[in-house]
């Protein structure tokens, strides 16, 4: 399994949606001395408060490296390819943690070290021996009732000529194949390359009415769009710089589930400092400190305990009161299925 599992994921690595890892358990005394100072994180940008790295460094006297990611195969590369050779820390989604496990790409975390995991729900874990959840997303269409000349009701009302130009998208195989597989009546983690390849049709109609990929929320607010395809918590920042008489409405979907993702921390294999790796992960799922950076990153929040402790503003946020929460997807491993997609998704990539 585990070479099937390499041969795999570097085969990925060339064709651009995964990427490398190995990696020794085998530290210098330098090493371990410098376990207790020094934590090099590789993340998603602006995703966590300066103020919690600032006070985390400030109460274990430490240094957090920050490196940053511009997609979920950067994190995979660097997982695949020697990740503890660089990093205490990688964030990575629920998609590809069977395949990490089965490969050997991570370290099994010892939860004795992290006892306010425990403020995590237990709906919320994947793989859990080794990752520890940090914030969720809930994916779906936002628009301006004013502006859209579509009232979405569905995922196939986004394939609509008359929203030509209208849309603004997140980007990546595994959040735009999916919602062309629920359009289609499919599982929208289908290993199936004929249903795959219905499901690129279905985007390249959704391609022509995309303004634009990547920041979504802004595009929303200055009006270069109507429509957007994106994270609740980039939802939360649109309707707040708005303001309260904002007109941008969650689609109401009558049918359609909603894809549900997961930001996970794994210690890579090898990793050098893996001690104060667990002091970070045991500080950030304390419930204040994981409150106060809701303020500045409203996403959805696995952790309970925060949630509680959390702002009334927070908790109240309307970008997460919807009525289908419970209808909703969650992104699976397609194994080697995901070669289908990578080679469909460039394919749409080309054809931009």
């Amino acid at each position: 399994m585990k070479k099937t599992m390499s041969i795999l994921l570097t085969m990925i690595m060339i064709m651009g949606l995964f990427t490398g890892c190995t990696g020794t358990n085998a530290d210098s005394e330098s090493d371990k001395a410098a376990s207790s100072t020094e934590l090099n994180i590789y993340m998603w940008q602006q995703y966590i408060s300066d103020d919690l790295i600032a006070k985390f460094e400030e109460e274990y006297n430490a240094k957090v490296n920050l490196s940053y990611m511009s997609d979920n195969a950067d994190a995979i590369t660097k997982l695949t390819a020697g990740g503890g050779q660089e990093y205490d820390l990688i964030m990575t989604c629920d998609a590809y943690m069977e395949s990490l496990v089965d490969g050997g790409y991570v370290e099994k975390i010892n939860f004795e070290n992290i006892p306010n995991a425990s403020n995590i729900n237990d709906s919320y874990w994947t793989a859990k021996e080794y990752c520890v959840p940090y914030l969720m997303n809930y994916i779906y269409i936002i628009y301006n009732k004013d502006t859209s000349p579509v009232e979405i009701k569905s995922y196939n009302d986004l394939i609509n000529p008359a929203l030509k130009g209208q849309i603004a998208s997140i980007d990546g195989a595994r959040n735009l194949f999916p919602i062309a597989l629920v359009a289609l009546g499919y599982d929208p983690n289908s290993v199936n390359e004929s249903e795959i390849a219905e499901a690129y049709e279905w985007l390249v109609k959704y391609n022509d009415n995309v303004v634009a990929y990547g920041n979504a929320e802004q595009n929303l607010t200055n009006g270069t769009a109507s429509v957007a395809f994106t994270y609740d918590g980039n939802a939360s920042w649109a309707m707040s710089e708005l303001g309260e008489d904002n007109n941008l409405v969650i689609a109401d979907f009558e049918n359609d589930p909603v894809q549900l993702g997961f930001d996970l921390y794994v210690i890579p294999k090898g990793a050098k400092h893996v001690d104060l790796a667990e002091k970070f992960l045991n500080y950030i799922t304390d419930p204040e400190v994981m409150a106060a950076n809701l303020v500045e990153y409203p996403y959805s929040c696995p952790n309970d305990a925060a949630v509680q402790a959390a702002s009334e503003a927070y908790r109240n946020d309307p970008a997460r009161d919807f009525d289908y929460k419970q209808n909703v997807f969650f992104q699976e491993d397609v194994g080697e299925a995901i070669t289908i997609y990578n080679d469909y998704y460039q394919k749409l990539k080309v054809g931009e």
